[in-house]
């Protein structure tokens, strides 16, 4: 018997959820998958120098949030760091500021050879980024906005695409002056970038916003719902709404299905994972289009930048990596299930060429 068109989304939704609260058990998973993609990369010249000899000491210092996003991130980082024969040694802080604060302090008193910080607050990492820099430590950072970037390898995901290749689909469904809302947070450097594109498009296209909401947690698909619904019940005729995070775009997904509106409201998401792939396509789903990168491919263009950086090879400071919008329709027509599956339908999401060397291919499955 098929599943409701209601039911169908719930049931998807449900089991994102568990992806987001199994991450032990998912880490697992993405790590096999990432030790089997440093065995598929082949290198057409020897490792350089730094490279070379024992392994080279990196200190990650994460502050990831809930999701699978942050896990294929992670795999595909660990991924690159094997091959290149780099030693990753991870912390996380999980949205606690003082606790990467202190973790960033630890890595630069262990003196390792580079460090990379990913997400975190400006004012609580900067200070300290600057004196990784001052003791003569490599520096990159990823997604986090710096006020000092001297001495320091910036990378982010392209957010100016992202949000503008999702905005243009929003646009082309519902047209200029269409009521809509928009879920998201201040403070944090992809989400501040992306409210930058969102504004010149509601300006552009005389959009009228009825509502914004949204919040950044440690669960926070979960606690968007309640500030969803409540701006749903004040505004049910909203055609449209932004909520550029997945974990805050499947938060905005559920409550859109609380209010009954999945047949008149569509959603537009920002990043892509196995878990989002599942919430998208569920029948039913008012999710119809997201703006990603896959993130095992960043993580490891990351790991890339920093290694071209310490063999001399890398010439900019700066390195972005470019996202492609994915639409409902266009995962039903390829019959997508999982981001292996998009890798295959969509190869540029592989940034095989995107800061690689002979020495350094970038990982794949």
């Amino acid at each position: 018997m098929a599943i409701p068109r209601k039911a169908a989304v719930l049931t998807a939704l449900l089991a994102a959820g568990a992806l987001a609260l199994t991450g032990c058990a998912q880490s697992s998973g993405s790590t096999e998958s990432a030790a089997e993609s440093t065995t598929a990369a082949t290198a057409s010249a020897p490792l350089p120098a730094p490279f070379d000899g024992d392994p080279v000491k990196v200190a990650l210092v994460r502050q990831s949030g809930a999701g699978d996003y942050f896990e294929a991130w992670g795999a595909g980082a660990q991924a690159q760091a094997k091959f290149a024969n780099i030693d990753l040694q991870v912390t996380d802080a999980r949205n606690d500021n003082a606790k990467q604060a202190s973790d960033l302090e630890q890595a630069i008193a262990s003196k390792p050879d580079a460090i990379i910080v990913d997400h975190g607050q400006t004012d609580t990492l900067q200070p300290l980024i600057t004196e990784a820099v001052a003791a003569g430590i490599p520096v990159v950072v990823y997604d986090l906005a710096l006020t000092d970037s001297t001495g320091v390898i910036t990378t982010s995901q392209s957010d100016e695409s992202m949000a503008s290749g999702v905005l243009d689909q929003l646009i082309d469904d519902v047209g200029d002056g269409a009521k809509v809302g928009y879920v998201s947070a201040e403070g944090f450097a992809a989400l501040d970038r992306r409210a930058v594109v969102w504004n010149k498009y509601v300006a552009d296209h005389k959009l009228d916003v009825v509502f914004s909401t949204g919040k950044v947690s440690e669960s926070t698909a979960t606690d968007n719902i309640p500030l969803v619904d409540a701006a749903l019940k004040q505004n049910p005729d909203v055609q449209a709404i932004f909520a550029p995070y997945d974990e805050i775009t499947k938060g905005t997904v559920q409550a859109v299905i609380q209010n009954n509106l999945q047949d008149k409201v569509k959603v537009y998401g920002i990043d892509i994972s196995n878990a989002d792939i599942e919430v998208i396509t569920a029948d039913g789903s008012p999710w119809v289009a997201t703006s990603a990168t896959d993130p095992a491919a960043v993580g490891a263009g990351v790991v890339r930048s920093l290694a071209l950086s310490l063999a001399g090879q890398l010439d900019e400071t700066d390195v972005q990596f470019p996202a492609k919008t994915i639409t409902q329709q266009f995962l039903a027509d390829n019959s997508i299930t999982n981001v292996t599956e998009l890798r295959a339908a969509e190869p540029t999401l592989k940034l095989d060429d995107t800061v690689v060397a002979d020495w350094l291919p970038a990982v794949s499955e």
